[in-house]
């Protein structure tokens, strides 16, 4: 059941996708496809307007934003704090407060876990559009637990509209501040034995006869964030086999240690060892491809396997997003010995986001 201020992702239809931002829109067009997405519910533009709305805040973001010289860095840093603050200083109106906690409650008894954790990721009206990538300007918050701390993760979404990073590309991308919403979406966790991103092409070539995967131990994070150099692999979509593969040295790993995600040193026998079996691969790379069937166009998928579920299950879809450089090029295909093993598809996705201007 949903209401003003929540939408549970399998309630979501696509008119709804200006209420609940690119990433929650995802989620409930994914779910709504059979694709294997962990429940969850998106808080509603309608609940970040009341906040934004108020004068104070309101007051604060015309009078920073108004005379904001991008070139100083420092001076950019200064303002996004300020605005963040006033943001997260005043009360949140009690019907949002009520509507997300009591959904909350909902999923923890759909999940039979009381004070289930849940990942709070921001999820903003511009974000993942085909001619601009939004991806990681807002905050995303893990193993969130308890109503009133899911309430005030919420919060903390909503001012990350105000990051120096999400500010600056905003402006220089043409993106009217007053025009960005924001939706949070809270979802049930996922504790991943080793997690990813896959490409439905090789982002070296453009080659769209392959699946390029990369994995790491543990959450995502370490992967996204460039502080490790996954395992690297190339699956043919046809013949559903490796055709590539790369190990890595993989020295850390997110995962919840004493209540919190840390990155944690990796012991010696799993450090140089494959963190995903061929199996698990080709399960990645075909959850991908129906992602990509779906859309009608490359995606770029995050995904975990989840240490709880049974095998042939364990594969979980966290996003998937149209790719956004090679996708606007015409498809090629390039033999196998065309892929540059040494350079990760990471690589790509911490490249400065301009990328997807050229």
């Amino acid at each position: 059941m949903s209401d003003e201020f929540v939408l549970w992702f399998e309630d979501y239809r696509e008119e709804d996708r200006p209420r609940v931002g690119g990433k929650n829109a995802s989620l409930g067009t994914m779910m709504a496809a059979g694709l294997p997405v962990p429940p969850g519910f998106a808080v509603t533009t309608e609940a970040y307007d009341l906040l934004r709305g108020a004068t104070e805040v309101r007051a604060c973001i015309n009078d920073h934003l108004a005379h904001l010289d991008l070139d100083d860095a420092r001076m950019v840093r200064k303002v996004a704090a300020q605005v963040r603050e006033a943001m997260e200083s005043i009360a949140i109106d009690p019907r949002v407060e009520e509507a997300v906690a009591t959904a909350y409650e909902a999923l923890g008894a759909r999940c039979g876990v009381t004070d289930v954790p849940v990942a709070v990721r921001s999820s903003a009206t511009a974000e993942d559009l085909p001619d601009a990538s939004f991806a990681g300007q807002q905050d995303t918050y893990l193993w969130v637990t308890g109503a009133d701390d899911v309430v005030q993760h919420v919060r903390r979404c909503w001012s990350s509209v105000f990051t120096d990073r999400a500010i600056t590309y905003r402006h220089r991308m043409g993106f009217d501040d007053e025009l960005i919403n924001m939706s949070v979406g809270v979802q049930k966790m996922v504790d991943p034995r080793a997690a990813g991103v896959a490409f439905t092409l090789n982002p070296q070539n453009g080659d769209r006869s392959q699946v390029a995967i990369d994995a790491s131990w543990g959450l995502g994070e370490a992967v996204v964030s460039g502080e490790v150099t996954p395992d690297n692999f190339l699956v043919d979509k046809v013949l559903r086999s490796v055709v590539r593969r790369t190990i890595s040295h993989k020295h850390i790993e997110y995962r919840l240690d004493e209540g919190a995600v840390r990155p944690c040193e990796v012991e010696a026998d799993r450090a140089d060892a494959p963190c995903v079996t061929d199996e698990e691969l080709t399960a990645v790379a075909e959850m991908a491809r129906r992602a990509e069937r779906h859309y009608g166009c490359p995606q770029d998928v995050e995904w975990a396997i989840d240490r709880h579920l049974a095998d042939g299950d364990n594969v979980i879809l966290l996003q998937a997003r149209p790719e956004t450089v090679w996708s606007r090029k015409a498809p090629r295909r390039v033999a196998p010995g065309g892929y540059d093993a040494m350079t990760s598809i990471v690589s790509t996705l911490v490249r400065p986001l301009q990328a997807g201007k050229n």
